[in-house]
């Protein structure tokens, strides 16, 4: 079965030093494993993907990216190089890999523009963005024009965790817990909550969102969500599309990221529908082959299972498939 993945991290030399806080969350010989693999694009990495069945990587720069940068002309020339770079990584290896941009969102009309290069000049597949720029979210109004730039492009954006600005008080005394062990999840599916709830796909009616770890729990919930809004106070918010579910099942597309458990995928199956699930492995934080076996041995029908390793990554993303290879 062809198999792209969609979740899959690297990083550079110049743009480690952004990830260093990032070395408390993990064991130590589990951040220097992962450190290591995140610098290699090429030799171990493509002979991963060729001994675990992984015919494609969509790449993506780690988290928290160039997100950290505090200095918003310094983001943006590191996302250029970076970007140019990923482009260089595409071009040497064009049938194993894609690329989403880095995106320099302390300047939102940079990042709207270098999003425009990447995918017209570049051949990228939109853009992936780490959580939280400085504080500022992807629902405040500065961030229109990159919203829409990928809704003229077509291609969309790819919200993936980090370290959030402070965390919930109930976290207090159990560091255990911050991290994608727990509070990344939180503090992710929150953040789409805000694009909902803040008027974004109200404002962008084609805009598409990626989020990996099947969904961040979000397809779990959907019921509930339209239950407590028809009791909540509106606060003055008003939906067009009535409930906080339409717009996740519109707008959303999960991936199976770090998530190889039938139970949880099946969830994201039939709350969001098969069109909406899509195949990563969340390299190099979970190993390449425990996610490539997981979705070969998967509850699924031999459709579901096309769909979800390439046929749905083909169409959103506009990755050639060999023609040999399902619908796609």
């Amino acid at each position: 079965m062809f198999t792209i993945g969609l979740e899959e991290h690297f990083v550079t030399p110049d743009l480690v030093k952004y990830g260093a806080a990032a070395a408390d969350i993990a064991q130590p010989k589990a951040w220097a494993d992962a450190s290591r693999r995140l610098l290699d694009v090429f030799d171990e990495r493509l002979a991963l993907m060729d001994e675990t069945g992984l015919d494609v990587q969509v790449l993506s720069l780690n988290s928290p990216g160039l997100q950290a940068e505090a200095d918003a002309p310094t983001a943006v020339r590191h996302m250029r190089e970076v970007n140019d770079f990923l482009a260089g990584a595409i071009a040497d290896h064009p049938t194993r890999f894609g690329g989403f941009a880095a995106l320099a969102l302390q300047d939102p009309n940079a990042a709207a523009d270098e999003l425009e290069r990447t995918v017209t000049e570049l051949g990228m597949s939109g853009a992936l963005v780490n959580a939280h720029t400085q504080g500022r979210y992807l629902d405040d109004p500065a961030y229109d024009v990159v919203w829409e730039r990928a809704e003229q492009l077509d291609v969309p954006l790819y919200l993936h965790p980090a370290n959030g600005v402070d965390f919930a008080d109930v976290l207090t005394g159990h560091p255990e817990l911050i991290g994608p062990m727990w509070s990344w999840g939180l503090d992710t599916s929150s953040h789409v909550l805000r694009l909902i709830f803040g008027g974004v796909f109200d404002r962008h009616p084609n805009a598409k969102l990626l989020l990996g770890h099947m969904g961040e729990a979000l397809p779990y919930v959907l019921w509930r969500l339209d239950s407590r809004w028809g009791f909540h106070n509106h606060r003055g918010i008003e939906l067009a599309l009535g409930n906080p579910s339409e717009y996740l099942k519109r707008h959303l597309y999960v991936t199976t990221s770090g998530v190889c458990d039938n139970a949880p995928l099946r969830c994201a199956i039939d709350a969001m529908g098969i069109d909406h699930v899509l195949f990563a492995t969340d390299y190099p934080f979970e190993e390449m082959g425990t996610a490539t076996e997981f979705i070969e041995t998967a509850a699924l029908t031999d459709a579901e299972r096309a769909a979800i390793s390439h046929e749905n990554a083909a169409r959103l993303l506009r990755i050639a498939v060999p023609a040999a290879e399902g619908r796609a």
